[in-house]
């Protein structure tokens, strides 16, 4: 936001929120929104991510995935640590403007999860588990890292 004026308006009306031209996310007690990004060749998920007001202005601006980190409490330009940059393709927003999905190509390993692998979505629930008979396993389903954390983090 700026001193004068917030990055995007407020809208009158659910009307104009769900079939006006103008840009007017709602955003949630926290400031921000979701958003889901996928592969722009295969359409997989990515990662799901949340933007406040200024990171869903840069990635508009910029072509490039930005995201409200809400761990860290920060900015974070995706990428820009690993090289594994987001350029965004395609960014929608849905009906009622409160949630935002984004296409893109990832340069640099072409990895988005920070563990190494192409999407942080790499372990799937088995159904038919019970949670009353005990821990509910996972199943790996993402195939080998495209990087090594180590090496690009610093860390594993």
């Amino acid at each position: 936001m700026t001193a004068d004026r917030p990055l995007f308006p407020a809208l009158a009306s659910k009307q104009e929120a769900e079939g006006g031209a103008v840009l007017a996310p709602r955003f949630g007690a926290d400031g921000t929104i979701t958003c889901v990004t996928l592969d722009a060749d295969t359409a997989e998920v990515l990662m799901v991510g949340h933007m406040n007001a200024e990171a869903l202005a840069l990635t508009i601006e910029t072509g490039e995935g930005w995201y409200w980190s809400r761990s860290r409490g920060e900015l974070w330009h995706k990428g820009a640590t690993s090289g594994n940059v987001q350029k965004v393709v395609d960014l929608r927003i849905d009906c009622d403007q409160d949630a935002v999905v984004m296409t893109v190509r990832v340069d640099g390993h072409g990895a988005t999860c920070h563990t190494g692998r192409v999407s942080c979505f790499y372990r799937s629930v088995p159904l038919g588990q019970k949670a009353a008979d005990g821990p509910v396993r996972l199943v790996d389903v993402g195939g080998e890292r495209r990087f090594d954390p180590k090496d690009v983090y610093g860390k594993g």
